[in-house]
C-alpha cells in the first residue's frame, strides 16, 4: 500500500515536471527560436553583401560596376531595414568586426 501510494507520488511529481518543462520551453522557445533564425538570415545578407563588394573591385566585372553597385547599396538598405525591423542592434557591433 505504501509501495503503492509512493508510486503514485513519484510518477504524479513526474509528470508535472514534464508539464512545466513544456510550458516554460514554449514560452520563450519560439521567440528565441525566431531570433535565431532572423541571425541565420542576417549572416546570409552579410555573405552577399561581402561578395558584392569583391565583385564590385574585381577587374573582369568592371563592365557592370554600376549595376553591382546597385545591388550593394539594395543589399545594405535591406539589412539596415532588417536590423531595424528585429531589432538586432547587436549585429552593429558584429558587422563592424566583420568589416575590419
Amino acid at each position: 500500500m505504501i509501495n503503492e501510494e509512493n508510486n503514485e507520488n513519484r510518477e504524479e511529481r513526474k509528470a508535472r515536471r514534464e508539464h512545466h518543462g513544456r510550458h516554460g520551453r514554449g514560452h520563450h522557445g519560439a521567440k528565441t527560436f525566431r531570433r535565431g533564425r532572423a541571425l541565420a538570415f542576417y549572416e546570409i545578407l552579410i555573405v552577399k553583401r561581402d561578395t558584392l563588394k569583391q565583385q564590385l573591385d574585381s577587374p573582369e566585372l568592371q563592365s557592370i560596376q554600376q549595376v553591382i553597385a546597385g545591388e550593394l547599396k539594395a543589399t545594405e538598405a535591406i539589412m539596415n531595414d532588417f536590423k531595424a525591423a528585429f531589432e538586432l542592434d547587436e549585429i552593429s557591433h558584429v558587422d563592424a568586426k566583420k568589416e575590419d
